[in-house]
């Protein structure tokens, strides 16, 4: 039973006089991540939902057609849930012009465009971190200290990339001959689409001029949808992302990172010889999040490429909701614990609804072929 799987799941803190229990969230997190607690739950919840009763079969025609009223009247409700979610984008495009002289004060410090004042670097620190002046005075010599042994940096170094490599949906893409590209990284910002155009955003990575291309300027467009579909209204459960394009780079003769060069042996048939032969294949590379799949009409995707389009729509949605508005806590890796547990919470739920990992089909929001979920 659910009850006797939590017992073994609850760890409590003994010390002399008295007990500590576990935080909400704590408790929460340990719950999760116990085997008998989710199989118990997944037991429950199998009892509850997933087969129909047979009364809708059994009941009268002239009921079975006011049933058909009410889901005429749900199909309704989708499409005003569909418009209330057209002016949630409108309410995020207009306070996204209030956060930005913030984000473009943030992007004025790290490329050192902007010194703070002593005021705005100012930072209180929680309680349990607040330090005695003994060992304030202590820190600040020994980082003086520091200070004097470096060269001045300026504004906030590999601000982006480090940002990068602290979430490892980002990490796995970043190789290692992408790093000295994403050091002249000095901004990323999200663009809305103007009222009344269909509903997009756009992904901005600003470089300063590098040796690798000649653009400043990198974009991605994310195409989303907010209507119920005619076939399936029911279905409907926020915008969707359909498609995105991204943009051409223009590479410096031989820096293209995205290609490499490999030489293969080959055999002739007729005289058996054997030459050595150049190719050039693709390559690993951050910077391939630039030229994505493109979607056909039809929406009939190999396998392949539906991978690639899912995680390019989950890429993008992760940058345009937590990247771009918390950066700061990211390079500074406060925001990834958060993540984590908001991660393996939202897994743990998933299992329990009966969504095994990796199968993705099964889930009712996953759809490469329809759109990604745009909201949460």
């Amino acid at each position: 039973m659910v009850s006797d799987a939590m017992n073994g799941c609850l760890c409590l803190m003994v010390v002399p006089g008295f007990v500590r229990l576990p935080s909400a969230r704590q408790l929460t997190v340990q719950m999760m991540q116990n085997p008998q607690i989710l199989a118990a739950l997944q037991e429950r919840l199998d009892g509850l939902v997933g087969s129909p009763s047979g009364y809708m079969e059994s009941l009268p025609k002239v009921v079975k057609r006011r049933v058909n009223a009410l889901k005429n009247l749900q199909v309704k409700c989708a499409h005003i849930e569909a418009k209330f979610y057209e002016e949630v984008h409108e309410l995020e495009r207009k306070y996204a012009a209030l956060y930005q002289p913030l984000f473009d004060k943030r992007s004025d410090i790290v490329k050192a465009a902007y010194e703070p004042t002593e005021e705005e670097c100012e930072w209180k620190a929680d309680e349990e971190e607040e330090l005695t002046e003994e060992m304030k005075e202590k820190a600040k010599v020994e980082e003086e200290k520091k200070d004097e042994e470096k060269e001045d940096p300026k504004g906030v170094p590999e601000f982006w990339l480090t940002v990068f490599k602290n979430v490892d949906l980002l990490s796995d893409m970043v190789q290692e001959h992408d790093e000295p590209i994403l050091k002249q990284l000095q901004d990323v910002k999200v663009k809305f689409s103007d009222p009344g155009q269909p509903m997009s955003f756009s992904l901005e990575f600003n470089f300063e001029p590098n040796e690798f291309f000649t653009n400043t300027l990198l974009t991605k467009t994310y195409k989303m949808r907010s209507e119920p579909d005619e076939n399936d209204p029911f279905s409907f459960d926020g915008p969707e992302i359909m498609g995105c394009t991204g943009c051409t780079i223009d590479w410096t003769k031989g820096k293209n990172i995205t290609l490499k060069t490999i030489k293969k042996k080959q055999k002739h048939k007729g005289r058996g010889t054997v030459r050595t032969v150049t190719k050039t294949v693709p390559n690993d590379s951050f910077f391939n999040f630039f030229t994505p799949p493109d979607v056909p009409e039809s929406g009939d995707m190999d396998e392949d490429t539906e991978a690639v389009l899912a995680a390019d729509f989950e890429i993008g949605h992760f940058i345009r909701e937590r990247i771009v508005p918390r950066a700061v806590l990211y390079f500074t890796g406060e925001a990834i614990e958060d993540d984590d547990d908001d991660v393996s919470t939202h897994h743990s739920l998933c299992v329990m609804e009966g969504e095994e990992e990796g199968e993705e089909e099964n889930d009712p929001d996953y759809d490469p072929k329809v759109g990604r979920r745009a909201y949460c």
